[in-house]
């Protein structure tokens, strides 16, 4: 006698797919988004959780922008002058080419945000 297919028709497949009923989702106990950010931050800042007591608002120090957009302004006359000291160097061990155009582009980029910040200041 021939083996017949032990497996089911697709007609077969159809009629018993009424049968299976899948279960309601019932979503867990939802937790506070914002407290778990908190906490969180809070760990990734000081490697630590903070104790709930602890929670208290902190006060944060209020910087002068006139100081913070001074120090700005000099850091980035720091990294220009870092930028044409590094093209100096190279020059004088004969790769200046190789590095010239891109220092003066990072230069130029330096400018441009030294031109903003004194436009903002005024």
């Amino acid at each position: 006698q021939p083996q017949t297919s032990r497996r089911r028709g697709a007609e077969a497949c159809r009629q018993h797919a009424n049968n299976y009923e899948r279960e309601k989702f019932c979503p867990g106990p939802t937790r506070d988004l914002e407290k778990e950010k908190r906490r969180l931050q809070s760990i990734f800042a000081v490697g630590k959780e903070e104790s709930p007591s602890s929670e208290s608002p902190r006060k944060i120090p209020i910087q002068e922008p006139e100081a913070s957009e001074i120090d700005h302004f000099q850091e980035v006359l720091n990294e220009i002058e870092e930028r044409r000291q590094f093209l100096a160097d190279m020059a004088a061990l004969g790769q200046e080419d190789r590095y010239a155009d891109m220092i003066n582009t990072e230069i130029s980029q330096r400018i441009r945000e030294l031109d903003l910040l004194n436009k903002a200041c005024k």
